[in-house]
């Protein structure tokens, strides 16, 4: 089984919250035991889990600027002069995927742990979440 979600983002370090659709797709399955990828498309995005607090999101975009930051020189601006070198690096040390048991229907994460995306790119875009569930 499989769904694909479709969000706008804003430039910039977005990081949107997906736990409550990753929850409605294992619902809809009826599946008891096993696992969901989570997995964007794109070289400037990536799904992580966090404690999704206005606090910690603020210090994530926060320290991230303070390792790549986006008036750097970055070799990718020379090959396409798109000015977005920092939100690849960002996307790469990251990831694009996750994967999260499913125990007893439910997502195995802690109490204050979410299912996030986080688009870095330095424009608006179209994303693309690829959810899929694997039985156990």
């Amino acid at each position: 089984m499989h769904k694909k979600i479709y969000l706008k983002t804003n430039e910039e370090i977005n990081v949107i919250n997906l736990t409550n659709e990753v929850e409605n797709f294992i619902a809809k399955s009826a599946l008891t035991d096993g696992a969901v990828i989570v997995h964007v498309t794109g070289s400037t995005a990536s799904v992580s889990t966090i404690e999704y607090e206005p606090g910690l999101i603020k210090d994530i975009k926060k320290n991230l600027l303070k390792l790549f930051p986006k008036d750097n020189h970055y070799h990718h601006h020379e090959t396409w002069n798109d000015g977005n070198g920092y939100s690849h690096i960002m996307a790469t040390i990251m990831k694009p995927s996750i994967i999260v048991p499913i125990l007893k229907g439910r997502l195995a994460l802690g109490t204050w742990q979410q299912i996030i995306l986080m688009d870095f790119d330095n424009k608006p875009r179209n994303r693309e979440v690829l959810l899929k569930i694997i039985p156990g």
